[in-house]
């Protein structure tokens, strides 16, 4: 008999949602932790292929947590994962954003808010990081991540779009030259 699911999911979720400080990509490596190698609520391969939906499926990615809790336990399970998951750092944020503009002209808010970047950045290669050994892309997936990561680095501006169809081709161009990628 499973355990109780809701309080396992708000338990799980509601933490992590005020941790998302880089946004939803950070917590992947959590989700994948918790969700495949914890509670074996589904498989790496399920998980990867969540995520693909998730990151195709318009709307936060950050709606892989619903979607395994409700490949895992039905309709009830996703909707208590997304209130678990958006509404403890909705209220956060909207808190936060009360007292933030209080204090726009103070110099710590500037300190604050660049401390706040590379804790971002981290999260976010985390959840890179977690979902490459998950797929086990081999140095070659490593090797693209890194080429995108080294061309937003220096160009922040360029829109993902391009990056997306490049990596494609490139995984295309490979795939019928018979390389192993």
């Amino acid at each position: 008999m499973r355990d109780n699911i809701y309080l396992d999911l708000i338990a799980v979720l509601a933490p992590l949602s005020l941790a998302a400080v880089g946004g939803a990509t950070g917590l992947y490596a959590p989700f994948q932790n918790d969700f495949v190698e914890v509670r074996h609520w589904v498989t790496q391969k399920e998980f990867v292929d969540l995520f693909a939906v998730a990151r195709l499926a318009p709307g936060p990615s950050s709606m892989l947590a619903p979607m395994i809790a409700f490949q895992y336990s039905g309709f009830l399970a996703a909707l208590v994962a997304a209130l678990a998951l958006y509404l403890p750092s909705s209220a956060a944020v909207y808190g936060a954003g009360l007292v933030w503009e209080r204090y726009r002209e103070k110099p710590w808010r500037k300190a604050v808010e660049h401390g706040l970047a590379p804790v971002a950045a981290g999260l976010v290669l985390s959840g890179v990081v977690s979902l490459l050994r998950v797929v086990d892309g081999g140095p070659f997936a490593w090797a693209m991540v890194v080429c995108a990561a080294a061309v937003l680095t220096l160009r922040p501006k360029t829109h993902p779009l391009p990056l997306l169809g490049a990596g494609a081709a490139i995984f295309l161009a490979a795939h019928f030259a018979g390389l192993s990628v």
